[in-house]
């Protein structure tokens, strides 16, 4: 349910300006996301590369059918990737490909991910497509599969609430890809999606199963495992430990202002750790998604609201 009333609170910006204003919600975005500048993330990425964790860096927004604007988003992303190069930063960047006209169409969503990974790799870095809502899957993997092959240096993230799953992830790891695989934080249609948390849980160990098998690490597929879950993460050790997979075939990823304890024991024990930080102005939609996930988030606000 709480789920629900935040995905549903997440598309009417009307009510940002409550959360901008009132003390404890304002906080809590600023726990979850870093800033509305780019010179506020870069502090954020410097601060989590001292402790040995990597980043990738997220421009907020989705939705854009403006093509200008589109094309200052290309030319933003550029400029994110330059400074990640100049300051010599342990950084990736993500794209969602509705903010870069997949609304238009996919040629152009297509034209305009190109750029930015084409211009990645001439700073010996990568990219990886975020993934959306269910109506974009298909599409997104359509591009993301062209884009792989021509350039290489991008991975996609895939959601394990959704049906299609295994299937997606049979071939994309047959394509030896780099893949996030994430719960999913999208409200979706029963006839797409698992709506049970046990069933997705368990759509997401056998999505490990299938990243984590020989023949995949043999196709040079690369498994983020992008989870806050510990039982998860536990089962993830199982796997590596059964097939011997050494520690740099594979990763962890988690969201920025979340279990932090947990990131930091991760890195302890000697694994990859990677931390999706998001910023920009347009972090609304992205936030309330954040608490519908959490209800521990929620009660947080309800607190504090009885104490203001």
């Amino acid at each position: 349910m709480f789920k629900s009333i935040f995905l549903y609170l997440s598309q009417k910006e009307n009510f940002k300006n409550y959360i901008e204003k009132f003390g404890p919600t304002k906080s809590l975005v600023e726990r979850f996301v870093a800033g509305e500048t780019l010179d506020e993330a870069i502090e954020i990425i410097k601060d989590l590369n001292k402790k040995g964790i990597m980043v990738t860096l997220d421009k907020l927004g989705e939705s854009l059918n403006e093509e200008d604007k589109i094309d200052e988003i290309i030319e933003e992303y550029k400029l994110i990737l330059k400074r990640i190069s100049e300051e010599n930063l342990d950084s990736t960047i993500s794209v969602k490909l509705t903010h870069l006209g997949l609304l238009i169409s996919e040629e152009k969503a297509y034209e305009s991910v190109k750029k930015i990974v084409e211009f990645a790799k001439s700073v010996s870095n990568k990219v990886c497509i975020d993934m959306e809502n269910s109506p974009f899957t298909e599409k997104t993997l359509k591009i993301y599969e062209k884009i792989f092959k021509e350039f290489g240096n991008v991975g996609v993230a895939i959601q394990a609430y959704l049906k299609r799953t295994l299937d997606d992830l049979k071939k994309l790891s047959s394509m030896g890809a780099e893949i996030r695989l994430c719960k999913g934080a999208y409200k979706e249609p029963k006839e797409v999606a698992f709506q049970k948390k046990k069933e997705v849980d368990e759509n997401y160990k056998k999505g490990l199963e299938i990243l984590f098998s020989p023949l995949s690490i043999e196709k040079g597929t690369y498994p983020c495992i992008a989870t806050h879950d510990e039982k998860l993460i536990n089962f993830t050790y199982e796997l590596i430990n059964k097939n011997n997979i050494p520690k740099d075939k594979f990763e962890f990823q988690m969201l920025y202002g979340i279990r932090r304890d947990l990131q930091e024991k991760i890195v302890k024990a000697g694994f990859r750790m990677r931390v999706y930080v998001p910023y920009g102005k347009d972090w609304y939609p992205y936030f309330m998604r954040r608490l519908g996930e959490r209800p521990a988030n929620l009660f947080f606000v309800i607190k504090n609201i009885f104490k203001a």
